[in-house]
């Protein structure tokens, strides 16, 4: 079974990751950034991680994407699959998301790493 390594990461702090898969967060799931109360939490905060998985969609895209993982593992030369998980600024969305894919891959089997490239960085002001 092949590992699997995902990077959530911020479009506005630089480049995606070189990655087998990037997901693009930032116009079709709601934004916890916009809610003032939760513009300085990170994906880590349980209200945070509510609204993210509230928003329609999400769900679907962490099925979609898990047997994505499955296809790219299947190859024959598949020994490690990158997943890309990006938001605007790599605290909120991205962060959910990579978190809760980690969690539904290890279920199946796969060892995960998970690296949080943006969580630190100062909130964008925008």
């Amino acid at each position: 079974m092949a590992a699997v390594e995902i990077v959530s990461f911020g479009f506005l702090h630089g480049v995606a990751p070189e990655a087998d898969v990037v997901l693009d967060l930032r116009r079709a799931f709601r934004d916890p950034h916009v809610d003032p109360r939760m513009r300085e939490l990170t994906g880590r905060d349980k209200s945070v991680r509510r609204a993210v998985l509230g928003t329609r969609g999400v769900r679907q895209l962490l099925a979609a994407t898990v047997r994505q993982v499955a296809a790219y593992a299947a190859g024959p030369s598949a020994d490690r699959v990158v997943i890309g998980s990006g938001c605007a600024g790599g605290r909120h969305r991205s962060v959910v998301v990579a978190d809760q894919l980690a969690r539904r891959l290890r279920r199946r089997g796969h060892t995960v790493t998970v690296v949080h490239r943006d969580i630190r960085r100062p909130v964008v002001q925008r």
